[in-house]
């Protein structure tokens, strides 16, 4: 063989190499890049290089008792509630259901103390409010929970930056989720402002706040494209408009990136909010307490009327949207809350009917990326399988992999089994991913 064409076969070889190696490394190197810098990467190209995404969480074993979900309101009605305002939330208290399984879990929001609210004002809302001197950023990778309340503390001149609130809140860059109390707990305990989370928002609360000149976060569904799928995400409503019905926000994934703000239908935002059973974080001057109870509806004083009042309306919902897993998880998720506050076991073993019949219609599959509450419900009702099954799905995706609250669930589930050693691994990872938890646990 001549030196000529051993060259030439070396140099082909050499070029096999490097495009099979580049074959196996493209489709990772443009993922990477579009999750540093989500707007960097044509659609087209993620659509040939992700990987295809699941379709949905795993449908249950067992099918919702009907006749349990037809007495779900009854129960409701009959239930007794004692108001009474709970102390201000710190990181994941515990709890102890019926079943004598420790759940940690994330706690239910704090109203502001007990006040008698302002008579209502006869003056009509404005038709148009646009909060000014409000500007927008970009989020960094899965960072919405924190772009969006560094949003929001600049409106009340305090200064902040995104990745430092990340940080904080989030050690693990990676992770997935910031929970709306996380949110208002760094507000509380980090900044001089005031901050609280709320459930069973509605359209009129959301322009009432803005016309009395407070931007409101708000955890909704997002989907961006086919090929992400459907997500969770925050954004900060600013204004909204009644001739146009619409909503005006900063949206820390889509934009605009000028501060003017995008805008979608009541109706759109509405859909959206309700994936998250209307939850809403609402930052404050601590002078303006008493403003804010004026302007809250009296079931939002109380968290354990809050969450019995979004169990009535969602309960009532699935008369209406019987097909709608929103609705049916949101239900499950209010349940949950309530079996909490008031020690009736009765309500777990209703909330995991719920969620099975959300499981059974389809919920997308990375909805307990950002709410908790079926591991709960689950571990409760001493069903520990449908834990598993649930957090199997989860962490067999690299996004789920980084979601601490998914191994904290299966620590407790372990531990109910008498799994000591799985238990500890479990809770290790969690504590890994998110050493915040560290505290918690150790408090217990």
């Amino acid at each position: 063989m001549t030196r000529k064409r051993m060259v030439l076969f070396s140099l082909l070889g050499v070029l096999l190499i490097g495009g099979i190696g580049l074959y196996l490394v493209y489709p990772r190197l443009i993922l990477a890049i579009h999750n540093r810098y989500p707007k960097s990467v044509p659609n087209g190209l993620l659509s040939l290089v992700a990987t295809p995404l699941p379709t949905a969480l795993p449908a249950p074993t067992m099918m919702a008792n009907s006749d349990q979900l037809a007495g779900i309101g009854n129960q409701l009605a009959e239930l007794q509630i004692t108001a009474t305002p709970l102390p201000t939330a710190t990181l994941l208290p515990t709890f102890t259901p019926q079943s004598a399984v420790t759940n940690l879990q994330s706690p239910t929001p704090e109203p502001p103390p007990t006040a008698t609210p302002a008579p209502p004002t006869a003056t009509p809302l404005p038709t148009a409010v646009h909060l000014q001197n409000i500007e927008i950023i970009p989020q960094k990778f899965n960072n919405c929970g924190p772009a969006n309340l560094t949003i929001t503390l600049g409106y009340y001149g305090l200064e902040v930056d995104q990745l430092d609130v990340g940080g904080s809140i989030k050690p693990n860059y990676d992770d997935r989720n910031v929970s709306p109390w996380e949110l208002a707990d760094y507000v509380n305990s980090q900044t001089p402002l005031q901050a609280r989370y709320f459930v069973g928002g509605d359209v009129a609360l959301l322009k009432q706040l803005l016309a009395a000149g407070y931007p409101v976060i708000i955890e909704k569904g997002l989907y961006p494209n086919a090929w992400e799928g459907w997500m969770g995400h925050y954004l900060t409503v600013v204004g909204y408009d009644d001739a146009s019905q619409e909503f005006i926000s900063l949206d820390t994934f889509l934009g605009p990136w000028d501060s003017s703000g995008r805008r979608d239908s009541y109706e759109t935002v509405d859909a959206f909010w309700q994936m998250f059973n209307h939850t809403f974080v609402l930052l404050y001057p601590p002078e303006d307490e008493s403003q804010i109870l004026a302007l809250l509806p009296s079931e939002l004083t109380d968290p354990a009327t809050m969450w019995r009042q979004t169990a009535v309306t969602n309960q009532q919902l699935t008369n209406q949207q019987p097909d709608n897993p929103y609705v049916w998880f949101n239900l499950g998720s209010s349940l949950t809350r309530l079996a909490s506050l008031t020690n009736d076991p009765t309500l777990y073993t209703s909330a995991t009917a719920a969620f099975d019949q959300a499981r059974t219609i389809g919920l997308p599959w990375r909805m307990l990326w950002y709410q908790f509450e079926p591991y709960e419900a689950y571990l409760a009702s001493g069903r520990f399988d449908d834990v598993f099954t649930l957090s199997d799905a989860i962490l067999s995706t690299e996004g789920g992999q980084n979601v601490e609250e998914t191994y904290l669930y299966r620590s407790q589930a372990y531990r109910a089994l008498g799994d000591e050693t799985a238990a500890a691994a479990a809770l290790a990872t969690a504590i890994e991913l998110n050493p915040n938890l560290e505290t918690a646990v150790n408090q217990n």
